[in-house]
């Protein structure tokens, strides 16, 4: 997945909006919010979405002197959430704490109930992380080349868990399952699930960087692969799968704000500007680090363009994976 602005841009644009006026507010907009706004998130709490949702709702109801109250609507990886968001009044007390693989992975798999392009207004990518592939301390395996060395020695007996069906750690296992030449089935959770990748049951599994980087620093369990196409620090530096034999290889989760079609331009430019400033301040960039976030801070019209591009990306490695597809 390409990302549309690195965190030097998104500083800079924080910066930049808040020199800008904003439009005028039309009537009824002016006084926006004078009660509660809903954030919605697709996944459980204590999940990377979760936690990084809770950080910019805190941050919003300080800014607007109103509760930003995040609801936990998880299920079908993120999709249940991103249905009811759809289906809210376009009224600007519902947003969506957005997380990509509904949007750009879901509909190559199945028929949903809302249109990712049409029935959503974007607000921006706010964040991205990369994957991390990881293994019970007590399986024998060090890196990605042991992991394909043991998937082949030990035919249908390994299993890896994801936060769920058709999230980007799913299409990462699947990919590589299918460029390694390997079988390891797949056990899908609902959200950030480890204890039974801690216990041994299920020794492998991919997980984003904010849930899995916790596990490793501790050294409860060992990441071996990071989906990004470079090492980074937010990622303890980590060897990449790309490099580990698989040049190309990239699978990125990213996290940004939308709300219901229809819903006023100019309410969706002042969370965005909201959003910017929390990018931008040093304390809050520093937390997004420890837990392997990057800043983005795109517009509204990249995330447009970063959805349409990223659906037709992952439709043809779902065909060429043989990833089941549910019509």
């Amino acid at each position: 997945m390409t990302l549309p602005l690195s965190r030097r841009h998104a500083i800079g644009g924080a910066a930049a909006l808040g020199a800008t006026a904003l439009h005028a507010p039309a009537a009824g907009q002016a006084d926006w919010p004078n009660r509660a706004v809903r954030l919605v998130v697709g996944f459980t709490a204590g999940s990377a979405t979760d936690i990084t949702a809770r950080l910019f709702a805190q941050r919003f109801s300080e800014a607007w002197g109103q509760p930003v109250v995040v609801e936990n609507v998880a299920g079908n990886a993120g999709a249940i959430g991103f249905d009811r968001v759809a289906k809210s009044p376009p009224d600007g007390y519902t947003l969506m704490w957005a997380a990509n693989a509904a949007l750009t992975i879901l509909p190559s798999l199945q028929r949903l109930p809302y249109d990712p392009l049409k029935d959503l207004m974007p607000i921006g990518i706010m964040l991205s992380m990369p994957s991390v592939v990881l293994v019970n301390n007590d399986l024998p395996v060090r890196s990605i080349a042991e992991l394909i060395a043991h998937a082949r020695a030990n035919p249908g007996k390994l299993s890896y868990g994801t936060p769920g069906v058709g999230t980007p750690q799913h299409i990462t296992g699947e990919m590589l399952c299918h460029q390694a030449g390997i079988r390891m089935e797949h056990i899908p959770y609902r959200g950030a699930a480890l204890a039974d990748t801690l216990n041994g049951s299920v020794p492998i599994a991919i997980q984003n960087a904010g849930a899995a980087m916790p596990f490793v620093r501790e050294g409860r369990l060992r990441g071996i692969g990071v989906t990004s196409l470079t090492r980074s620090p937010n990622t303890a530096n980590m060897p990449t799968v790309a490099e580990q034999g698989f040049p190309g290889f990239e699978a990125l989760s990213w996290f940004g704000l939308m709300a219901p079609a229809g819903t006023a331009p100019a309410i969706g430019e002042r969370v965005r500007a909201e959003a910017l400033k929390v990018l931008a301040d040093g304390g809050m960039r520093e937390r997004f680090a420890t837990i392997g976030l990057d800043t983005v801070g795109s517009t509204p019209e990249e995330m447009h363009a970063s959805i349409a591009r990223d659906i037709p990306k992952w439709a043809r490695v779902i065909a060429e994976a043989g990833i089941p597809v549910m019509r």
